[in-house]
């Protein structure tokens, strides 16, 4: 519905931007006659001064441009013929659209007598500059990345994808903050009812701001409440084309350097664009080596826990004796241990990050060499205790995804008060559940856990093998695209 109901006018432009420092608005004189005044309005900062000037007002007030001219609706009418310098000039009837072209980088000319508005888009050019990705390290790939602007994104993805079955379908979301969201796909290799499903889900969105990535996260996905991340973020244009080839559907959000993907995997946040880049056998030895840490990192501290607690029977001699000389004189027990030392990992982790880069690098260093070793000439804590937790947490930074690591954190806690209560017994079970939580998440009717979930035979060797690029010929079945075959 219509936000405002009011006449399109500059008076009630005037009122509805009132108390606007950076709203602008001038009065001319089109051809420089008397009898032909116009206004002229834009939003200071987010238009470029210098194209207000020479490509609107300007030719505004050329009096060759004019002549014939003589009622508002034949200057409006030439206008839009052309005698503004600008490649894009849109008409508009109601104050809303009018207001969402200024607001989105438009200068506006406004016919009071007619009750029209002619838009020229004149955006800044003062942004940042398209620049290397810094989460996700390029060194086969290209070195550039997402920016803030919106239009920007879009061609950084159609110079890599020179068709025009790449659709761009755009729209608004946020009562308040009216942003810009681009859905990006392949026509003819999409599903279209994957494509048909995401349009209404973000026609449905009601929310005042899309200021975050997490915002819209929670709303489209299948399982908002679950930890495990269900949309794919990359900050790399290459990669984002990529998924668009194998016919997923991105997303592009005005002011986040980031692009979204879905449907989403869990294998596919284990996988790195510079797999596609390496021989298909290093490929398959890192892919083994990514997840032989994501099970490390989960498990490590479980198991030491519950056989330390519960099956010391489980542990070769030598090492039990090794361990209990080490915790004679630590008043702690193992379970204490672990957990103070995952709490202090976590507080140093954190620490690192929100302190400016100098501060945080050197709190790191503190935190792991002095306090750490302090800790245990203290006998404080076992070094055991230590090596454990040092080891499940460099297996975590080994992850590609930043989301599916914050899911993994969480899990190790889950995993060590699950060894507490009740062993392997314990880890079991809850190992149990978490599979069958991930069992249950659909992402726009593809199963998280394929290719293990669908069925197939060798889906294990699947997951880790990566074939060779010439006998790797069609999409993944999974994501039911239209177009199988991705080469003859």
């Amino acid at each position: 519905m219509p936000e405002y109901k009011c006449l399109l006018s500059s008076e009630n432009i005037k009122a509805i931007f009132s108390c606007c420092g950076d709203f602008e608005i001038r009065e001319i004189l089109f051809g420089l006659h008397e009898g032909k005044r116009l206004n002229i309005c834009w939003l200071d900062g987010i238009v470029s001064g210098s194209e207000v000037a020479e490509d609107v007002i300007r030719p505004l007030t050329d009096m060759l441009r004019s002549r014939g001219a003589d009622t508002e609706q034949q200057c409006l009418s030439l206008i839009m013929s052309g005698s503004v310098y600008s490649y894009s000039a849109k008409r508009h009837e109601s104050v809303d659209g009018l207001i969402g072209a200024l607001t989105h980088g438009h200068c506006a000319v406004i016919f009071d007598g007619v009750s029209q508005a002619v838009s020229f888009e004149v955006k800044s050019d003062k942004t940042r500059a398209v620049s290397e990705p810094t989460l996700e390290k390029s060194i086969k790939g290209a070195k550039d990345s997402f920016v803030e602007i919106l239009r920007t994104n879009t061609a950084l993805v159609r110079r890599r994808i020179c068709s025009p079955k790449l659709k761009v379908l755009e729209t608004s979301v946020g009562r308040k903050s009216h942003t810009k969201l681009a859905m990006m796909f392949v026509d003819g290799i999409a599903s279209p009812e994957t494509v048909r499903e995401l349009a209404e889900r973000l026609d449905s969105l009601d929310v005042d701001a899309l200021l975050a990535t997490g915002t819209l996260e929670e709303y489209i996905v299948d399982k908002p409440r679950s930890v495990f991340p269900q949309l794919l973020h990359t900050e790399r244009p290459d990669r984002f084309s990529m998924y668009l080839l194998d016919g997923r559907i991105g997303l592009l959000i005005d002011g986040l350097p980031v692009g979204l993907v879905l449907p989403a995997t869990l294998a596919e946040f284990m996988k790195v664009t510079g797999d596609s880049a390496n021989n298909y056998m290093v490929a398959t030895v890192l892919t083994v080596v990514r997840y032989t840490a994501l099970l490390l990192s989960a498990l490590l501290p479980a198991l030491y826990v519950a056989v330390a607690m519960y099956h010391q029977e489980m542990i070769p001699t030598r090492l039990l004796l090794s361990i209990i000389d080490a915790k004679q004189n630590v008043p702690f027990s193992t379970a204490l241990e672990i957990l103070g030392m995952l709490a202090a990992f976590e507080l140093l982790q954190e620490a690192g990050l929100r302190l400016p880069n100098p501060i945080g690098d050197t709190v790191s260093i503190i935190g792991a060499l002095i306090v750490g070793q302090s800790a245990v000439e203290a006998q404080v804590v076992s070094p055991i205790a230590i090596i454990v937790v040092a080891v499940s947490g460099i297996a975590g930074y080994t992850l590609p995804s930043q989301d599916l690591g914050s899911a993994v954190r969480l899990v190790r806690f889950a995993l060590v008060l699950a060894a507490i209560l009740a062993g392997l017994f314990g880890v079991g079970v809850a190992l149990c559940l978490i599979t069958l939580h991930l069992a249950e998440i659909n992402s726009f009717g593809v199963n998280y856990t394929e290719p293990l979930s669908g069925g197939e035979p060798f889906a294990l060797c699947k997951l880790l093998v990566q074939r060779p690029k010439p006998m790797n010929k069609f999409r993944d079945p999974a994501l039911n695209t239209a177009d199988k075959r991705r080469q003859k």
